[in-house]
């Protein structure tokens, strides 16, 4: 496999590689972060799922996936169009795990049961317990969630239903690098084996005006999550160093490797008239990016404004409200 390689840690992109260069900087990097690219890969993936790479080079911060925690290889299928639900299909002892609320029906061959946090997050004491509960506490999730697990002969089916409008989107981790980051209410219901994990941003701005706040979902392992996008869905594979500009609510998920920051909108008519708010999203590339064309805050704000007697007064300007002018969800 020789030829050009690339690596990205941390946001940014080095390269181009031999295969030789790429493995000795790989020695130099957190293994957690760094993905790579170059002959025979169609996507930017974890440096230790590519054996070329990780071959005759032992680093100690890259070490194999632990021993218990592969997920379940569950089978699945999409139903509908605008309202969608996912049919997922277990066989004994395969195991879904869902956010609380999310499931629709299923078999009496299934068990359900309610966790006091994250499931995936293997053995854990109560001490562990109460703060896996409080990770998802800061991304406004429940602190519980429901697993299914099969029980009966054959395979048994498990729904989970789409919140509002939209799509769900089936995300296999171990084609993404093992990891994913996507906005707290996104996440919808996963094999067991991945752990729903949170990320903070990385830059304070971004934290503070990108509409999202600090915190972001992180979904890894290497099994099929689930999540959920408002509207329609736009997926984009940005290179290296490419620069995309988005409306902060309208981010669903991205890779790790996309780098995340928050952009004034700029001019004076803009920022009072504009009604897209104060600031945008920056995403910097290597890395996919999904989006959704009606975040879910947009279609509340729609739902009130009908529910009061019609379209805010001033809707789209500075005479729209401050909270509508920082965050861009005037619509």
């Amino acid at each position: 496999m020789s030829g050009e390689w690339y690596c990205v840690s941390g946001g940014n992109s080095e390269g181009p590689f031999t295969l030789e260069a790429l493995r000795a900087r790989i020695a130099e990097l957190d293994g957690d972060d760094t993905l790579i690219f170059g002959p025979g890969l169609s996507s930017w993936i974890a440096a230790r799922h590519v054996p070329a790479v990780t071959q005759e080079t032992t680093v100690t911060s890259m070490p194999p996936p632990p021993s218990g925690r592969r997920a379940d290889e569950i089978d699945y299928q999409l139903h509908g169009d605008d309202m969608q639900f996912v049919e997922v299909e277990l066989d004994p002892d395969e195991m879904a795990v869902a956010e609380a609320g999310a499931m629709m029906y299923m078999t009496s061959g299934i068990e359900m049961n309610t966790h006091f946090g994250d499931p995936s997050a293997g053995e854990q004491g109560l001490l562990g317990k109460v703060f896996s509960a409080g990770k998802r506490m800061l991304t406004g999730e429940s602190l519980f969630m429901t697993t299914f697990t099969g029980k009966g002969p054959g395979k048994q089916r498990v729904a989970f239903a789409a919140p509002y409008p939209g799509k769900i989107i089936p995300m296999d981790l171990a084609q993404l690098g093992g990891e994913l980051l996507c906005q707290k209410d996104s996440f919808l219901c996963t094999a067991r084996g991945v752990e729903v994990g949170i990320a903070f941003t990385k830059r304070f701005g971004a934290g503070l005006f990108g509409g999202e706040g600090f915190i972001l979902q992180r979904l890894s392992g290497d099994g099929v999550s689930f999540v959920h996008a408002g509207g329609t869905l736009k997926q984009l594979d940005l290179a290296a160093g490419e620069e995309l500009k988005v409306d902060t609510g309208c981010i669903v998920a991205m890779q790790p490797s996309v780098e995340y920051d928050i952009k004034f909108v700029g001019g004076f008519k803009n920022t009072l008239f504009g009604g897209e708010g104060l600031f945008f999203a920056r995403l910097t590339g290597p890395g996919k990016v999904w989006l959704q064309s009606l975040p879910f805050s947009r279609l509340a704000n729609r739902m009130i404004s009908a529910s009061v007697g019609g379209r805010k007064k001033g809707e789209g300007s500075v005479l729209g409200g401050l909270g509508g002018l920082l965050d861009g969800d005037n619509d």
